[in-house]
C-alpha cells in the first residue's frame, strides 16, 4: 500500500480487509459502499450529519482473521452543504498509512490510533446498541449480560431491576423475535420503572421494530399524553422511532404537536433528533418550527433547532423554504428574524 490513497474505501481496501460503515451519529444506520464512496468523493452531501459533523463506525475484518472486527469510530467535520471535509479525511488517512502502514489488523495494531484527533467515543448508549448489533450481524452470542434480562422480562419484573445492565437491555432490543421476547416486552412495558423503561428506549430506537409493536407504543403514548406522564410519552416515542412504519411515526409525532405538552423542550428536542424524517411534510415542519419558536424554557432553543435540522439534506429544502413562506405566525416570523441578527 502507498500514501496514494484517495478514499478510506480505497485504504482499506488495499489493506486487504472487508469492511463495512455505519453512521452513529443519529440513529445507527448502514450506509452502503455505493454511498460511502459518494459520499467520500463529495458527490453527495453525508445524509445524517449531527452538529455539524459525520459520526461514523467503520468495522473492518481480515480475510483470514477469526477474532472480532475491528471498530473505528470517527468524528470528521462537515461544511455547510453537509458535505465531508477532505482535508480532514485525508488527514485521517495519512496518519492511519504513517502509524500502521499496510498493518490495519493484528495486535500491533492495538492502540496505535489512540490518540488520532478524528477518533472520538461514543456515549454508552451508543456503544451499547451498536455492540449488540454487531453481535447479531455476525451470528454471535449475545453479551453475559442478556440472559439476566431475558430472565427478568421471562418473570413479569419479579427479579430486581437494579441487576440489569444496559449492555444487557441492548442484547434484549436487538433479540425480540426471539421467543417470547417481544410478547414479554409489551406485557411489561407500561409497569417498566423509568430506570429500565428510558435505557431500553434508547436501544430501540435503533431498531427496525415490527408493526406489532410500534402500534403498541403509539397507543402508550398516546395514554401517556392522556395523563401528562412526559418521561412516558417520550420514552414510547424514542422506542418506536427505529420503526420502518413512518406512517404510524407521522402519526405518532401529530399527537405530540397536538398535545398540551407540545411546548416542552424535551418533546420538541425529541422530535428533531428521532422523529426528523417525518418532517419532510410541510405543514408537520410549519406546526413544530413554530412549536419551537414558542419555547420559552431555553434560550436559543428554535436556533438549534433550525440549525440541525437545516443540516439534513432531506430537510434542507424545506426548512429553507420557511424563510420564504407566506402568512407565517407572528412568533415564528420573529423566531427566523432572529438567525439574521
Amino acid at each position: 500500500m502507498t500514501t496514494h490513497i484517495s478514499t478510506l474505501g480505497e485504504l482499506l481496501t488495499s489493506a486487504g480487509t472487508q469492511w463495512r460503515v455505519y453512521d452513529i451519529g443519529r440513529r445507527i444506520t448502514k450506509i452502503d459502499k455505493k454511498q460511502f464512496d459518494q459520499i467520500e468523493n463529495t458527490q453527495v452531501p453525508y445524509p445524517y450529519p449531527l452538529g455539524g459533523h459525520a459520526l461514523m463506525a467503520i468495522q473492518f475484518w481480515d480475510n483470514q482473521a477469526t477474532l472480532d472486527p475491528y471498530v473505528w469510530f470517527l468524528k470528521f467535520p462537515l461544511d455547510e452543504q453537509s458535505k465531508l471535509n477532505i482535508a480532514s479525511r485525508d488527514h485521517f488517512a495519512s496518519m492511519v498509512i504513517e502509524a500502521l502502514g499496510t498493518q490495519l489488523t493484528g495486535e500491533a495494531a492495538q492502540g496505535k490510533l489512540d490518540n488520532n484527533p478524528y477518533v472520538y467515543t461514543p456515549n454508552a448508549n451508543k456503544l451499547a446498541a451498536f455492540n449488540a448489533l454487531m453481535k447479531c450481524e455476525l451470528k454471535r452470542p449475545a453479551s453475559k449480560y442478556y440472559e439476566t434480562v431475558e430472565q427478568y422480562f421471562t418473570s413479569h419484573g419479579q427479579t430486581d431491576w437494579q441487576s440489569l445492565a444496559l449492555q444487557g437491555l441492548a442484547d434484549y432490543a436487538l433479540r425480540l423475535a426471539h421467543g417470547q421476547n417481544q410478547a414479554n416486552l409489551m406485557a411489561l412495558w407500561s409497569t417498566l420503572p423509568a430506570q429500565v423503561q428510558s435505557p431500553l428506549a434508547a436501544m430501540l430506537e435503533h431498531v427496525s421494530i415490527s408493526t406489532e409493536l410500534t402500534e403498541f407504543l403509539q397507543t402508550q403514548l398516546h395514554a401517556h399524553l392522556t395523563t401528562d406522564n412526559l418521561a412516558g410519552a417520550i420514552n414510547s416515542f424514542r422506542a418506536m422511532s427505529g420503526s420502518h412504519g413512518l406512517g404510524l411515526i407521522a402519526q405518532s409525532v401529530d399527537q405530540l404537536l397536538a398535545s398540551e405538552q407540545s411546548l416542552e423542550a424535551d418533546i420538541l428536542l425529541t422530535i428533531a433528533g428521532r422523529g426528523w424524517e417525518t418532517l419532510t411534510e410541510p405543514d408537520r415542519l410549519y406546526t413544530f418550527m413554530d412549536k419551537a419558536a414558542q419555547n420559552s424554557q431555553i434560550e436559543g432553543l428554535f436556533e438549534s433547532i433550525f440549525a440541525d435540522l437545516v443540516a439534513i439534506p432531506i430537510l434542507r429544502p424545506h426548512v429553507l423554504g420557511l424563510l420564504r413562506a407566506q402568512n407565517r405566525s407572528e412568533t415564528l416570523s420573529r423566531a427566523i428574524g432572529r438567525l439574521f441578527s
